[in-house]
């Protein structure tokens, strides 16, 4: 297992004039249904130490990250988690649909950031020129300095816990959305591209919570097909 992310890099942003900084990440950005959700934790030169076990989500169980959120919380006692529905991501693309996402998570925090740190090499969060044109409504146009690192979810501690909350997060959405559609099997794949999800939209098709302008396996590209929503539960 690598080494345990540390608060380094966080503390080196903050002895840069900041005194309170976002960390972000997002998970679900592949996924064939589902949302796509950012999570942020806000630490200061304050912040202690990240409680013992917090990495990267994809590196730990289920029941290792459920235990890890009520220590999270209470270590980081600033955090939100946005999402971005399939819906939003047909419309606005994957990309513009994180901003949103993010966007909504920024705004679930209480303390303002000096400064934010996404993991990856893409700033999606900062609003382009072109967006009130061609992007999603209602984004802020105050939106702090972004650095972008990659691979922070493995380095940062801040970065890996916000990644906890967001992954989650939208695992119980998707478990509770597969009592809706118990085919798709989406309490085990998380709406992923797992071998009985794709076995699944071969055989019903796409459901409201697939993002249907991809191509989706079995179904083509941007299949359109009859779909009962008198009975879909919309998530808050």
């Amino acid at each position: 297992m690598s080494p345990a992310p540390s608060l380094r890099v966080e503390r080196q942003l903050l002895r840069a004039g900041r005194t309170a900084l976002a960390c972000s990440d997002e998970v679900g950005r592949g996924a064939l249904s589902g949302p796509v959700t950012i999570g942020m934790v806000l630490v200061t030169e304050q912040t202690r130490t990240a409680p013992q076990g917090v990495r990267d989500s994809k590196l730990l169980t289920p029941a290792a990250r459920e235990a890890l959120v009520p220590k999270i919380r209470r270590w980081a006692p600033v955090h939100g988690v946005g999402h971005a529905s399939p819906a939003e991501i047909d419309q606005y693309g994957i990309i513009a649909a994180m901003r949103l996402a993010g966007h909504r998570a920024l705004a679930q925090l209480t303390v303002r950031p000096d400064a934010v740190l996404l993991d990856g090499n893409h700033d999606y969060l900062s609003v382009p020129e072109q967006s009130a044109l061609f992007g999603p409504p209602d984004l802020s146009d105050d939106v702090p300095p972004v650095t972008t690192m990659i691979k922070a979810d493995l380095r940062c501690a801040a970065v890996a816990a916000a990644s906890i909350l967001a992954k989650t997060t939208r695992d119980a959405l998707m478990v509770e959305l597969a009592l809706q559609h118990p085919q798709y099997g989406w309490e085990l794949n998380k709406g992923y591209s797992a071998p009985e999800h794709i076995a699944a939209l071969a055989q019903h098709g796409p459901s409201v919570h697939h993002r249907r302008s991809w191509s989706l396996p079995g179904c083509g590209s941007g299949t359109t097909v009859e779909i009962d929503e008198t009975r879909e539960v919309v998530a808050g």
